[in-house]
């Protein structure tokens, strides 16, 4: 994406104030460190909505829209497959449970003080 606001730069559609800003924090982040500290998708929107000229408040509303759509897609998509696509711990890494078989049971079989 940053490729892209890089291009419209170049063609003097956009000034690069805030692509110059980003790529700045994102080399300070990184200095010093073994692996580079790359810009994630949040901060690529938003220097493409700070280079168009976007307000903060338009620009958060199109980030949270963006984010619910998303959320909106995985709701429906576990809904239909019947269980969650994400999770606290992948599935295959789920501890098998090796404790007492379900079994049924009845008020008069719970203990109650």
């Amino acid at each position: 994406l940053l490729e892209f606001v890089r291009e419209a730069v170049d063609a003097g559609v956009v000034g690069g104030r805030h692509l110059a800003a980003a790529l700045e924090l994102e080399a300070q982040l990184s200095a010093g460190r073994e692996r580079p500290v790359p810009m994630n998708i949040d901060g690529a929107t938003a220097v493409i909505y700070a280079e168009l000229g976007f307000t903060a408040e338009l620009a958060r509303g199109l980030f949270i829209l963006s984010r619910s759509v998303g959320v909106l897609a995985h709701s429906w998509e576990e809904t239909r497959s019947g269980r969650r696509i994400k999770g606290p711990m992948p599935p295959p890494l789920l501890p098998t449970y090796t404790g007492q078989a379900e079994r049924a049971w009845t008020a008069a079989t719970v203990d109650t003080p």
